[in-house]
């Protein structure tokens, strides 16, 4: 196995609030390799956000905290970097394309404004070097005309064409590392397709690794070299896409699976999993999934079961990893 380009080990956030502490992100632990796809998946809650925004040290603090674990970009380390070093690595070496364009996009700038900005305030360009190289960067993406693009503002934009700016502006300083934070979710399915798509090829173009926030599998599936999944705060599977797929080796993944649509099988009902995730300010003993496990026994109730590898490259937190069916 190569040097990994981003490490992260034992990483753990919480929220301090009036409420209580909720631990957002309990030990989540990965390696990411040059021209790699790590898709993060679970449901709204898990962690998998926090845990990006942690890397690039942009949560907002208080209330959240980082307590514990590291994040090596090569040899840096994340966490101990002064706030003007982070701003030399934020962006140029590893950047974060968000969930919503419009939202992330300054309203009263026009497209080229924004990029140019960002090619000027990082590389000591000219004005004239900065457009060339916006519309460069726009024609990359996929956007038509991109020279008239520069002048339009964020609002006069579709949601699939703001999306592919924000991905022009991610790797506009080339960065080795991108985390995508659910990057398609706002966008219709058309859309959503021709957006994976220009990931997939930007990855394979530059070699830059790539974290896929999101809560969709069959997206996972699709795009993902290894897929690993989230379970209130805690990563619970970590595996190659396929054989995750496959065979996977948590209850939890193996119920997300049978929800996915089947064309060749015509149900009424999808199957779903029972109950609902758990509150994170009251998390139940044991196993956080045991409430709604059908495998969960007396021991899961109280134990917390490890994340561990109990096949070659396969990494689970379950004691009935063996019993778990597709």
């Amino acid at each position: 196995m190569s040097d990994p380009l981003l490490s992260v080990e034992d990483l753990q956030v919480e929220f301090r609030t009036e409420e209580g502490v909720v631990r957002a992100v309990d030990g989540v632990t990965y390696r990411l390799e040059k021209g790699q796809i790590l898709a993060i998946l679970g449901e709204s809650g898990s962690g998998k956000t926090v845990h990006a925004r942690a890397i690039m040290r942009i949560l907002d603090s208080p209330p959240a905290h980082i307590t514990g674990g590291t994040a090596k970009l090569r040899e840096i380390e994340l966490f101990t970097l002064d706030e003007s070093d982070m701003r030399e690595v934020r962006g140029a070496k590893i950047a974060m394309l968000f969930q919503d364009p419009h939202t992330a996009l300054d309203p009263v700038y026009t497209v080229g404004e924004q990029l140019a900005e960002l090619l000027r305030e990082r590389q000591n360009m000219s004005k004239r070097e900065a457009r060339e190289i916006s519309i460069s960067l726009l024609d990359r993406v996929g956007i038509a005309t991109p020279a008239e693009r520069l002048k339009a503002y964020p609002h006069e934009l579709s949601g699939g064409i703001a999306q592919r700016v924000m991905v022009a502006m991610a790797v506009a300083l080339e960065p080795e590392v991108l985390l995508a934070d659910e990057p398609t979710s706002s966008l219709d399915v058309t859309v959503q397709a021709q957006v994976l798509e220009l990931l997939r090829s930007l990855v394979d173009e530059t070699e830059m690794a790539m974290v896929l926030i999101t809560h969709n599998l069959a997206v996972a599936v699709g795009l993902a070299d290894r897929i690993a999944v989230m379970y209130a705060g805690r990563m619970v599977e970590l595996g190659p896409a396929r054989d995750v797929y496959a065979s996977p080796k948590h209850p939890y993944t193996a119920g997300l699976l049978r929800a996915i649509p089947d064309i060749q099988v015509r149900e009424d009902r999808l199957p779903g999993i029972k109950g609902s995730p758990p509150n994170m300010l009251r998390l139940p003993t044991g196993c956080p999934f045991h409430p709604r496990c059908p495998l969960a026994t007396d021991r899961c109730k109280e134990e917390m079961p490890p994340f561990e590898e109990v096949l070659p490259a396969r990494w689970t937190a379950c004691f009935h990893w063996d019993e778990v069916e597709r």
